[in-house]
């Protein structure tokens, strides 16, 4: 710093000039170093001038005398300081009145120093407090004109006020309706066990039984047994999952209609406390006991109960029909009606489809199977209309063809049905099945399921209301608890411009609220 440099000097050369003096006064000879000290130094008119800044107009803030040293390495910093007061206290030169003492010394060179310090920092702090002050008018005028009525919560008041509405949400479930709960697992039982009751209970017990009833039943027994004990308590219990994510999707997204800025950390934090969700494993061996004696009754004791179970049937072989009408109109091509009016028209493949289609039905599909003269029969008319067939080919049109055959007259054993349980009543008071009424094992068969489902669905119910709905509820407050330690996340689910104007008024407002401080220190300091 020149301040301190030039003041330096002038003490360096002041004590040259004291120790010449003295050497001088020792040693008359030395004339002439005497002579060079007093023409350098000994002019107060040129030490005033220098302390005054006019011999060495550098626009320096100020100029000091001060001693740094006596060029001894084992001086300490104290022993300098004492002896710097010594020499101005003792030399003639400044203790005349030649300069002010607080001009002198390190130490009033140091408190200069530090009062232009500060006093630069408060300029530069109130300069800064100004800027910010101008910054967050401008973020209010902003928040006013585009939010103008929603108070300014920043991220993590935002995710503690998301929090308590998931919560909120979240506790609702357990007040659900126990009708409500079981009609939706009624329908995600029924879901999963459709297509295992029709295609390998059903269908294959009745191609076996050929209108056989004890063949029929003694089939539909075994592969019901063996399905309750090793498929449909994991299926039942994957159903229940499934009926209570759709549950708590929709009780969330009824919650969520209000503030959208919500909706990212919503879906977040529900799809992962769904993944972290397990049943209760002790929940299955449960489900088996209670499945199996469902089961094993026959007697359909109520006319509701028959009714339910003859709609199931009708509602199961109408949706069955009309994927296998779909299945031929893939393999033979559009139909009379639909060539017609839509416009239609089949590839070849489907032509020669529709070729085999029309031998098989001349020839009668109600076997489940073809015997090989009957495969040859049918190559060999086809061969005469010019259609080259194989006997895999044959058979691949054949099951499409059967099925819906069956699945036709299987209507209409349902229709019949419908009033006969009068008659199933009064023949089956002994526990058995008369073959008057041998169609209608079909409708006791569905009737078990439908008891078993039924059954399943007020067991799941209990275990959704006594444990599964507050299980599910700790594993959101977990999922919610490791998104609030994580600011990432946060960051990431509650985004947007408001998000951010938030956060910037947040911290523009604290670093103004701590410069105003800091001024207000400085200020009683001076």
């Amino acid at each position: 710093m020149s301040i301190k440099q030039n003041a330096s000097n002038v003490a360096k050369s002041i004590q040259t000039h004291n120790d010449l003096a003295e050497e001088n006064l020792a040693n008359p000879n030395r004339t002439d170093t005497n002579d060079l000290a007093e023409e350098n130094l000994a002019n107060p008119n040129r030490i005033r001038r220098i302390l005054e800044g006019k011999l060495f107009p550098m626009k320096a803030l100020g100029y000091y005398a001060v001693v740094t040293g006596r060029s001894r390495k084992d001086d300490s910093i104290q022993s300098i300081r004492e002896y710097e007061e010594r020499f101005f206290r003792s030399s003639k030169l400044f203790k005349d009145g030649l300069v002010t003492p607080s001009q002198v010394t390190t130490r009033n060179l140091s408190l200069a120093v530090a009062e232009c310090f500060w006093r630069m920092v408060r300029a530069s702090v109130e300069q800064q407090a100004d800027a910010f002050k101008a910054m967050r008018f401008n973020l209010e005028t902003e928040w006013k004109n585009t939010f103008p009525r929603q108070r300014e919560l920043d991220r993590d008041e935002l995710f503690e006020r998301a929090r308590a509405e998931l919560l909120d949400q979240s506790a609702e479930l357990s007040a659900i309706p126990a009708a409500a709960w079981e009609k939706r697992l009624q329908a995600a039982l029924w879901a999963a066990a459709a297509g295992k009751v029709f295609h390998q209970i059903y269908l294959p017990s009745a191609a076996a039984a050929q209108e056989d009833v004890d063949k029929f039943n003694t089939s539909v027994d075994i592969k019901l047994r063996e399905w309750a004990e090793a498929e449909l308590p994991g299926q039942s219990i994957q159903a229940g999952l499934e009926a209570l994510r759709e549950e708590f999707e929709e009780l969330m997204a009824r919650g969520g209609e209000g503030d959208p800025v919500f909706d990212g950390l919503r879906r977040e934090a529900v799809a992962q406390a769904l993944v972290r969700h397990r049943w209760e494993d002790r929940a299955q061996d449960v489900l088996r006991v209670l499945q199996l004696n469902a089961l094993q009754d026959r007697c359909v004791g109520a006319r509701a109960d028959w009714d339910a179970a003859v709609a199931l049937m009708e509602r199961a072989l109408a949706q069955q029909l009309a994927d296998t009408d779909r299945q031929l109109t893939q393999l033979t091509g559009p139909g009379f009606k639909d060539r017609w009016l839509y416009w239609q028209s089949s590839t070849e493949e489907q032509g020669r489809r529709a070729e085999v289609r029309a031998e098989l039905e001349r020839l009668g599909s109600s076997r489940p199977a073809l015997a090989y003269d009957e495969l040859v029969a049918v190559r060999d008319n086809l061969r005469r209309r010019g259609v080259e067939v194989d006997n895999d080919y044959i058979r691949e049109t054949w099951r499409p063809v059967y099925l819906k055959n069956f699945l036709q007259r299987a209507q209409m054993r349902a229709r019949d049905c419908k009033k006969s349980f009068y008659l199933y009543s009064q023949q089956n008071g002994n526990g058995t099945q008369r073959t008057n009424v041998k169609e209608c094992c079909e409708v006791v068969m569905f009737w078990r399921v439908q008891q078993t489902l039924r059954t399943t669905a007020n067991a799941l119910r209990q275990q959704l209301g006594n444990r599964e709905a507050a299980r599910l509820d700790r594993d959101l407050r977990e999922v919610l608890d490791e998104m609030a330690a994580d600011p990432e996340t946060k960051k990431k689910l509650l985004s947007g411009r408001r998000v951010e104007l938030a956060e910037e008024l947040k911290r523009v407002r604290q670093v103004q609220e701590r410069l105003e401080e800091f001024i207000e220190a400085l200020n009683k300091e001076k």
